[in-house]
């Protein structure tokens, strides 16, 4: 395919979610990415313009560089599916399932993959008391997690039974649920995968390693000071494994076009646990997938337009459908 058959492209970015700002970095990285390499490619804000803009704007094809609610969660995959525009990424019900922390670990543990322990708890109906015994359950360190945000918005690491009424209201303030699992202590992993189905392959490993191990929105996106070690310092079975494990969650879940599964690694027994996948991932300055690309020789261009390549819409009209 040359760029000229892509036709008018559109990359969305911005949106309304509490990811909107780190959205904008990597919709404004994509949009230049993609023109650089001649394709007829132009920005569209979705918290700023109408999805009557967006039809009006008659793109052939989209770029989704939304993250969050409202652009990675099957919101705005059901509406191009309405709208007959195909999108990059995964569908509706597999952005849907893959936002939501509690029903992706469910979908893994029913396809027998490893994720640490948890529980659901309501944000307005759990009583103190219950909150506070949650220690008891999960041991120190604890975290507790909005389930539908990302970007570490609405997470919080609890290392003293005296906290952890803090850190649930903190998780509260995003979600209805909030989401409390088992600490794995050890090094923490992300596996980009691209692909679908049987042809889907995992990018070389990326180790993160941050300051005092607190992997955070503010060491995520604009500290220098975080490590990112890829290919991954592990050895070549261990390798493979993690790899296949991230391709296998990444297909449970119906998952295509490109993705990145997060993993702790126990530092007890090297067994990894997968924490959860993040559709839509970040493509700015210090984003892991574009990291992990280029230690497979796969320019950040590149990755874009081979991205941009995969949009599809996963329900195609009849050969016989006419507009009334």
């Amino acid at each position: 395919m040359t760029m000229s058959e892509f036709g008018k492209v559109g990359v969305l970015y911005g949106g309304r979610s509490a990811e909107r700002e780190v959205s904008l970095m990597s919709g404004t990285g994509v949009l230049q990415a993609l023109q650089s390499k001649g394709v007829d490619a132009h920005g569209f804000d979705t918290g700023e313009r109408s999805l009557s803009e967006l039809a009006a704007q008659k793109f052939d094809r989209v770029f989704i560089a939304l993250h969050g609610r409202y652009g990675e969660d099957g919101t705005l995959q059901g509406a191009l599916e309405q709208l007959g525009i195909p999108y990059t990424g995964s569908g509706v019900m597999a952005s849907s399932i893959a936002m939501d922390k509690v029903m992706t670990k469910r979908v893994w543990l029913s396809a027998g993959l490893p994720t640490p322990r948890f529980a659901v708890l309501d944000a307005k109906d759990t009583s103190a008391e219950e909150v506070r015994k949650l220690p008891q359950e999960f041991g120190l360190p604890l975290m507790l997690k909005a389930p539908h945000e990302g970007s570490t918005i609405g997470i919080s690491k609890v290392t003293a039974t005296d906290d952890v009424e803090a850190g649930f209201a903190l998780c509260a303030k995003y979600d209805e649920m909030v989401l409390a699992e088992e600490f794995v202590k050890g090094r923490e992993l992300t596996v980009p995968v691209l692909g679908k189905g049987r042809n889907a392959r995992a990018l070389p490993i990326v180790e993160i390693r941050a300051p005092e191990g607190n992997y955070d929105y503010q060491n995520k996106y604009f500290s220098d000071d975080t490590q990112y070690l890829c290919p991954a310092p592990l050895d070549e079975a261990l390798t493979k494994n993690i790899q296949d494990i991230a391709v296998r969650a990444f297909n449970a879940l119906g998952c295509e076009g490109w993705a990145r599964v997060d993993f702790m690694l126990r530092a007890s027994d090297s067994a990894p646990f997968l924490l959860e996948l993040n559709s839509s991932p970040g493509m700015t300055g210090h984003s892991l997938v574009p990291m992990a690309a280029k230690a497979a020789g796969i320019s950040y261009e590149e990755l874009c337009v081979t991205i941009l390549r995969s949009a599809r819409l996963d329900l195609q009209p009849s050969a016989d459908w006419k507009p009334a």
